[in-house]
């Protein structure tokens, strides 16, 4: 019978780069292996800008959830796609709104559950939670979340940067589809993603894919927008990350448009 520490330790797969570990190194954090490093610094030789684009993806998650629990009201995030904990995470940006929000992290890699155990702590007045499962069951993550969250009011779906580990033969327009459904009216989805449109992204990518544990698939901006079918976009609709409702006290940053963002609500 496998020990559950060698499980975990298999899960980790140390010698190959993983997407959470690797966006860590590229925001600046230390929760990384030498691998991942590695990855990280191929892929800033290939396509320099993209430790900015993460930024950019970072700020994107603030402005939305600021949003979301400020001008929409709402209360309950369901965040899949969580990654390793860094400054401004989902429960704290929608609890110093409304402390009673209530959160649950969705992610699975083993190092980023022992963060989230650890990092994701909820304010006395609402809730944290961590389930641990990949986005392609989304039966179970519904399932799981409902212990925190009450399905029956609305909840926010942030997505931000996992549909791209989905291939095409996953249909990740039905895995959205699928768990949507599942929420009530008044609920909304935030999701963005890299595309396919720079050259010297692509070829970055496709370096990465050739060395990690997971691929990871750009799309156009045309095929992101298709998964907020059926629900009515949040102006200015699916636009480039930094063009989305963007500060006007954040100093721009000059990179590639390689990603699109947006956010809608399911009337």
């Amino acid at each position: 019978m496998t020990h559950p520490r060698e499980d975990v330790r298999a899960r980790l797969q140390t010698d190959r780069p993983h997407s959470a570990r690797v966006w860590n190194y590229l925001l600046g954090g230390k929760d990384n292996y030498p691998v991942d490093s590695e990855a990280g610094e191929v892929i800033l030789k290939t396509f320099p800008e993209f430790a900015a684009v993460a930024r950019l993806q970072r700020r994107f998650l603030a402005r939305a959830v600021r949003f979301l629990a400020g001008e929409a009201g709402i209360r309950q995030f369901l965040d899949i796609g969580t990654g390793l904990p860094t400054a401004d995470n989902t429960h704290e940006l929608a609890q110093r709104i409304a402390p009673e929000s209530r959160i649950v992290y969705v992610d699975n890699d083993p190092l980023v559950l022992v963060h989230a155990q650890a990092l994701l702590t909820s304010s006395a007045e609402g809730a944290c939670a961590y389930v641990d499962a990949d986005v392609r069951d989304p039966e179970r993550i519904l399932s799981e979340a409902a212990a925190t969250l009450d399905l029956t009011r609305p909840v926010a779906l942030t997505m931000l940067g996992i549909m791209g580990q989905l291939s095409d033969a996953d249909r990740p327009a039905d895995l959205v589809s699928t768990l949507m459904s599942a929420l009530p009216p008044g609920s909304y989805l935030a999701l963005s993603d890299g595309t396919n449109t720079n050259e010297a992204l692509n070829t970055a990518v496709g370096v990465y894919n050739g060395q990690s544990a997971h691929t990871y698939h750009l799309r156009s901006p045309q095929d992101i927008a298709s998964f907020f079918a059926g629900l009515d976009l949040v102006e200015p609709g699916v636009v480039p990350t930094a063009t989305w409702r963007p500060d006007a006290d954040q100093p721009g940053e000059a990179t590639a448009d390689v990603s699109v963002c947006g956010v809608a609500v399911k009337k």
